[in-house]
């Protein structure tokens, strides 16, 4: 057993000196160095089934575009669009009636709104009253001709007569002649015969003027009747006009969709061509899609589309490209740019592509005007 009093006699000297000296001087702290480890088997192993995970999802990519990717052509600038209508009016008048609340679903010919009808129906009675008349006086002026042509045979037969009366007293008169150069009758009796003969031809002309005065008449007749036949078309006009603007003041919807954007109330005074509400088809959507002018090469008519909506991302849609639009966007802008003012900066343009949404998807009703949409064209389909 080995003593400690020397140990214990330098830890005390040790002492001394530190307190001697009012302060301690650290000694030098020696570095420590982690010896190197070799990673274990289970490392190795993770390593190797992460390079070989990486390289397997690389190459499903990779594939999936040569495969592909290549070949679809996308933008995310594309929007669902209807050909929606704006209802206005065609007569004034004050609004009596909102038949169609708003968001409603309507069927072609269904009542919107009801416009005040008295004024419109009072023209109706007006004009059909005008009608009647008219009619009245064109059976009238029938009923006149008719017997102007009555008092034509009339005039016919008188004639007639007249002729036959003429012919005998020519008769007469050639008989008192024959006598007269014989010396058997006397003077007297063959002046009266030359009278009466005289006298028998005036009447046939007379009979005869009597005729043509009467089937002139009958000619005035049938012109009179003409002009209030096309007086009587005119009234019929003017009234199918009144009925026809009487009509409009129940103002129904020209197709079937769903009706918004209302800015009528009960009372409102509205006036032709004012904007009352609008009409969107829902089942007549389609995507308007804006290509950059970089992407449009390869597309045409007839080509497959996937649709996606971001309201619906989880449908899957296909739609079909129908045609190009035949300028740019911005052609067709408000205030065209003029690139010849020299401010000029070359700006990628977009062209809208329409695509064509499947019936059985519009008839869901779910897409709605105005919806953001992603559209990938799949350019290997085109016919």
């Amino acid at each position: 057993m080995l003593d400690d009093t020397p140990t214990q006699d330098l830890k005390a000297d040790t002492r001394d000196t530190e307190d001697r000296a009012g302060r301690s001087k650290p000694s030098p702290a020696k570095p420590m160095t982690a010896a190197p480890t070799a990673p274990t088997g289970n490392k190795r192993r993770l390593l190797v089934v992460a390079a070989a995970a990486a390289v397997l999802i690389g190459g499903y990519f990779l594939a999936n575009w040569w495969l592909v990717g290549r070949f679809m052509v996308t933008t995310d600038d594309a929007y669902v669009g209807a050909r929606a209508a704006t209802i206005s009016p065609k007569v004034a008048g004050y609004v009596t009636e909102i038949a169609a609340p708003d968001n409603a679903s309507l069927k072609s010919g269904d009542l919107i709104a009801r416009i005040d009808a008295g004024d419109y129906q009072l023209a109706v009675r007006a004009a059909r009253d005008q009608t009647e008349t008219q009619r009245s006086t064109v059976a009238r002026i029938g009923k006149q001709i008719e017997a102007q042509q009555a008092l034509v045979q009339q005039a016919r037969a008188q004639l007639d007569s007249a002729k036959a009366a003429s012919l005998k007293a020519e008769l007469d008169f050639k008989r008192q002649s024959e006598l007269a150069t014989r010396q058997i009758n006397s003077r007297a009796a063959l002046d009266q015969a030359q009278a009466a003969r005289d006298q028998a031809i005036a009447t046939a002309s007379a009979a005869d003027a009597a005729v043509a005065a009467a089937v002139a008449n009958v000619a005035v007749f049938n012109a009179q009747r003409t002009e209030a036949e096309n007086v009587l078309k005119q009234n019929e006009t003017a009234l199918a006009k009144s009925e026809r603007d009487l009509s409009f003041a129940e103002v129904r919807a020209p197709f079937d969709g769903v009706i918004g954007n209302r800015a009528i109330q009960v009372g409102d005074y509205v006036q032709p061509g004012q904007r009352l509400a609008s009409l969107v088809p829902l089942r007549d959507i389609y995507i308007d899609a804006n290509f950059k002018e970089t992407q449009i090469a390869s597309l045409k008519p007839g080509q497959r589309v996937k649709i996606t909506v971001d309201a619906h991302a989880g449908d899957k849609i296909e739609g079909t490209v129908v045609s190009l639009a035949p300028a740019s966007g911005s052609v067709f802008s408000l205030l065209p740019p003029d690139n010849a003012t020299g401010n000029f900066t070359k700006v990628v343009q977009r062209v809208t592509v329409r695509i064509a949404v499947p019936a059985d998807i519009a008839a869901k009703a779910f897409l709605r005007p105005g919806m953001s949409v992603i559209a990938s064209v799949d350019t290997r389909t085109a016919k």
